[in-house]
């Protein structure tokens, strides 16, 4: 295998790419053809038939040709090519893209996080990358605007949710307007062709030809320059003057308020931009620039170019202009093109609606849900069976009750327009923030495209009753859903908070803990990383009984996009060593699934052996510069590689685990290592078996809350929980060692 094919299999990252062959990043821009551009590139099937509908098609003169032309040429180039090319994609959080990068970086460096569990050992992650440099004035003062008003970061994740429930809807939208677009070409030749037939295929038909992506969309844009090209030299070979801005102005003054409404239909030029900043992690920001700058970009434009020049000679077909701009004698092979070119821009913006999903998850805005990888060789090409089903169901919902791909754009516009402001005003931030440009620079920057998104943005809104309320309301369902699960999710970790054990009185207990010890491990899920659980003291309440090692296992998520294998569990020791208790921490990105492949017992074995035998070296060694502990959680040192780095958090001494493997078949053969009794015994406890227990939460309001608190907890929020993924399930907990405790917390 060649270097270039290596990297395409293994989904390169952008640290991966930084030395890599010329011939490596142009196989990377072909390949980025079939998963980053397919929405963008189907976009001229309906974008003059959109524009034009309405009351602008009563006018039949080419000022409003070549205005429309013009505000198509300046969109393309100013929003696609400058922001996000040249701009936005340099954004990226260690490769990663998307509104959620965005938010992962101003998190990091200003420290807006809303995550529960973060601790000062997750910024000693290798992927979490801050700007050493001095802050400026301008990044100090608005760092010290968000310290001082907390309601601010919580708007800032709410803003950040409004885009990312707007890009569900686009993903609702483009499987309806973009296929529905392809067919309606055919009912130029014949007329009673149902809609529904090809749309249905359209799920299982992009697995099937899913190699054939690339060469697809290829041979699609191939097909549009050529007929671009011919229409310019048939119909009107001076269109090109009509890419001067003069044409935007007389647009807008003879048309007026019918022609700024029109402009919702010039947006859908643009549709799919999003995508290739969101794509940024499966390819190299340099591969998607070339592969952008080069063809993508020139063909859309002889393709609008060269509509319009057919326009320009016949006005009456303004509805179904790209079709009949085509020879007749490539008609059937230009639609057999076009009908799977909308079929891959269908499925990339679904695959892209799982990506937002499962980061949802990871940032406590969505329940855990079922999440399967679909490659084995391209990391974060994910498939989500339960929003498959939904975006499928509400797709169907609209083509059916519609059927009308003008109304379905204005609705699509408003989705794309949105996410497009957002990513805009994050990136202004960023400038601030992260960047340390001066307070003009990103003025100027939020001025020039976040105006020009406003104006695209309200031409949208006056459409609202005319089939924009869909997107609203797609993305006004998911907002409710995301923002009702965060602060569920948010009660109830204060809740654990409040009302965990206190350590001196699990000291005061002795080492039984007041207990029955009896031989095995006991897991302990827990949401805390400190502490002791209160699920772990409702349980011994009862029942006055538990195994001989206890771990307390805490999965929680932090603000990067991935946490490497070596650098996932955190063991640490609770209470006083005569106790046999422990942490278990799992740290998962915002792009990680957080799902485990290997043998998770042995490996926590693995790391609690590892942590006994080195605990009294790294306690002496942190005592020389510390100073004493106390009988609190203890942090541990990383030795996932020979060398021993010391970090201090709060309440725990934590230590990496390595993946090391240990023979607990074979107690005889690990004694002759001269292992210590307690390593021993957590050997001897793991031949007895290992118990998971779970805390099964019931989550209610209290007595007086209001009408919409309880309605938001006791009914959305219970449902929500109710048909979420369990962490037995996330971990692969076998039926038999699984032990669920059931406890009511009061929000």
């Amino acid at each position: 295998m060649n270097p270039s094919e290596e990297f395409v299999e293994q989904g390169t990252s952008q640290q991966n790419l930084r030395r890599v062959s010329s011939t490596t990043v142009l196989a990377l821009a072909y390949q980025s053809l079939g998963v980053v551009y397919g929405d963008l590139c189907i976009s001229p099937l309906y974008v003059y038939k959109t524009t034009f509908s309405g009351k602008l098609s009563l006018h039949e003169n080419d000022e409003e040709i070549y205005g429309v032309l013009s505000f198509i040429f300046w969109t393309i180039t100013l929003i696609a090519l400058f922001k996000y090319v040249f701009i936005v994609m340099l954004a990226d959080d260690n490769g990663e893209g998307g509104t959620f990068a965005l938010y992962s970086l101003l998190c990091r460096h200003a420290g807006l996080s809303i995550l529960p569990n973060q601790q000062a050992a997750d910024e000693k992650l290798s992927e979490y990358v801050t700007d050493r440099s001095a802050d400026t004035w301008q990044s100090s003062a608005l760092k010290s605007f968000f310290e001082k008003h907390p309601r601010f970061c919580k708007g800032l994740l709410i803003f950040v949710l409004l885009g990312t429930c707007m890009a569900i809807a686009d993903g609702v939208l483009t499987p309806a307007i973009s296929v529905l677009s392809a067919v309606s070409g055919i009912k130029l030749k014949i007329t009673e062709l149902h809609e529904m037939g090809l749309f249905s295929l359209q799920h299982y038909g992009t697995h099937k030809v899913a190699f054939m992506f690339a060469p697809i969309v290829t041979a699609w844009l191939l097909c549009l320059t050529g007929i671009g090209v011919y229409n310019i030299f048939r119909w009107n070979s001076h269109i090109f003057h009509a890419l001067s801005p003069i044409y935007m102005l007389k647009f807008l003054k003879s048309t007026g308020i019918e022609g700024w409404v029109s402009l919702g239909g010039v947006v859908l030029a643009i549709t799919g931009v999003e995508t290739m900043f969101a794509n940024l992690g499966h390819f190299s920001s340099l591969s998607i620039r070339i592969a952008f700058t080069f063809l993508v970009y020139p063909s859309l434009l002889l393709t609008y170019m060269g509509e319009a020049a057919f326009l320009s000679k016949h006005h009456e077909d303004i509805e179904r202009s790209f079709y009949k701009a085509i020879p007749e004698t490539v008609f059937w092979p230009v639609f057999i093109v076009a009908t799977f070119a909308a079929v891959i821009g269908s499925q990339a913006v679904i695959s892209a609606t799982f990506s937002i999903i499962s980061q949802c998850c990871a940032l406590n805005c969505f329940p855990h849900v079922r999440i399967i990888h679909t490659s084995s060789k391209i990391y974060g090409q994910i498939y989500i069976p339960e929003v498959n089903w939904m975006l499928m169901c509400l797709s169907l919902a609209v083509t059916i009750g519609l059927r009308d791909t003008g109304m379905m754009g204005h609705a699509y516009g408003l989705a794309v327009t949105t996410v497009m402001f957002v990513t805009t005003c994050l990136m202004a931030m960023v400038m601030i923030i992260v960047w340390k440009q001066k307070t003009v620079t990103a003025v100027a920057f939020l001025l020039v495209f976040g105006s020009m998104e406003l104006l695209y943005i309200s031409a949208c809104i006056f459409k609202v009753p005319e089939g924009a309320w869909i997107a609203l309301t797609v993305s006004s369902i998911f907002m409710a859903v995301m923002y009702i699960w965060n602060y569920g999710t948010m009660k109830k970790h204060q809740f654990d908070v409040e009302n965990k054990v206190s350590m001196n009185r699990i000291v005061s207990l002795g080492p039984s803990l007041g207990m029955v010890r009896v031989p095995g491990i006991g897991l302990v899920y827990t949401n805390l990383v400190t502490g002791v659980p209160a699920v772990f003291g409702h349980f011994v309440t009862n029942l006055p009984a538990f195994h001989q090692v206890l771990v307390f296992v805490c999965i929680k998520s932090v603000q990067v996009p991935y946490v490497c294998e070596k650098e996932r569990i955190l063991i640490s020791r609770v209470g006083p060593k005569e106790c046999g208790m422990f942490r278990c921490i799992l740290r998962y990105g915002y792009k990680d699934l957080q799902q485990e492949n290997y043998n998770f017992e042995n490996r926590l074995v693995s790391g609690l052996v590892q942590f006994v035998e080195t605990e009294d070296e790294t306690a002496s060694k942190a005592t020389d510069f510390c100073g004493e502990f106390g009988n609190s959680d203890i942090e541990a040192f990383d030795s996932s590689v020979h060398t021993i780095s010391i970090s201090y958090p709060e309440e725990d001494r934590v230590r990496c685990s390595c993946d090391i493997q240990v023979m607990t078949s074979d107690i005889g053969r690990v004694e002759s290592f001269l292992l210590k009794d307690e390593s021993l015994q957590i050997l001897k406890a793991k031949e007895s078996g290992v118990t998971y227990v779970l805390g099964h939460s019931y989550a209610k309001s209290k007595k007086p809350s209001s009408i919409f608190k309880k309605f938001a907890i006791d009914v959305v929020y219970a449902f929500l929980s109710k048909n979420g993924t369990e962490p037995n399930i996330l971990m692969k907990v076998s039926p038999t060692s699984l032990l669920e405790v059931g406890m009511i917390y009061y929000v």
